[in-house]
């Protein structure tokens, strides 16, 4: 019988929240069984970006990165993020290691073919060392991976986070059971963005087709919900979608995606 292993991304607003911030470190250290985090840092890289007069460019919410954006992208994800969150989760007993897609070849990927947008340094993973992040569950230890990736010629690239967390857990569904969580701000994937009550507890392919053409998901919530099914579709055994509470097993306020 596989070991269950809970992947677990966790969004921009929440990261920027100091609050929030601390809230769902301490739900995600006390999470029964083995564990893995995923974050980015979007919306610090936009701020550094923007005080250093960078042009942000985003395109059906993915960054556009050219070489002094990866710049910036790596000292925020893999600098101070990354470490901050693996000394706070050290604080709540929670034996962190920080990581990147360069560290022990982890995540290796290839820059992205320019066809009709040219986004720049930007990766599309290829293949994940799943033995060696294996060893590291092995070890108790918790893998924070921030969302930096590599060509293995020396070349880091930007990823999107959504799709680190799919590509882990599509490899690490030969070893474990797999339940991928992304965690924000919202309660899940809503019909009305601004409204709680519109609430969609569950979607399956025929569904999520129908929401994509209606424009209900757009933006940043497309790569989630093309991740989501992605995983599905090799083994993951579930993925969720809402805010951190659906982390303790005990609220049914989420989006649950099924194929």
């Amino acid at each position: 019988m596989k070991q269950s292993l809970s992947i677990v991304k966790i969004g921009g607003h929440i990261l920027d929240n100091s609050e929030a911030k601390r809230s769902f470190l301490s739900q995600f250290s006390v999470m029964d069984g083995l564990k893995l985090l995923v974050h980015g840092g979007g919306k610090s890289a936009t701020a550094l970006s923007q005080k250093m007069q960078l042009e942000v460019q985003m395109v059906d919410g993915r960054r556009i990165t050219d070489a002094k954006t990866l710049e910036v992208i790596t000292m925020v994800y893999s600098g101070q993020i990354n470490t901050s969150i693996v000394a706070q989760l050290q604080a709540l007993g929670c034996n962190a290691v920080g990581c990147s897609g360069a560290d022990a070849n982890s995540i290796q990927s290839v820059k992205r073919p320019v066809l009709d947008v040219d986004y720049g340094f930007v990766g599309d993973v290829q293949n994940v060392n799943s033995d060696y992040i294996s060893l590291l569950l092995s070890a108790d230890l918790t893998p924070v991976f921030s969302a930096i990736t590599h060509n293995k010629k020396g070349q880091l690239l930007n990823t999107n986070a959504d799709t680190i967390a799919a590509s882990l857990a599509k490899s690490l569904a030969d070893i474990f059971e797999v339940t991928l969580y992304y965690c924000f701000e919202k309660q899940g994937v809503l019909k009305d963005i601004d409204l709680a009550s519109t609430l969609i507890k569950t979607i399956d392919k025929s569904l999520y087709t129908e929401l994509l053409a209606s424009g209900v998901i757009s933006d940043g919530m497309l790569p989630k919900l093309q991740n989501s099914f992605d995983a599905l579709e090799h083994q993951v055994s579930r993925v969720c979608i809402g805010q951190p509470s659906m982390l303790s097993g005990n609220s049914n306020n989420h989006t649950t995606l099924t194929l």
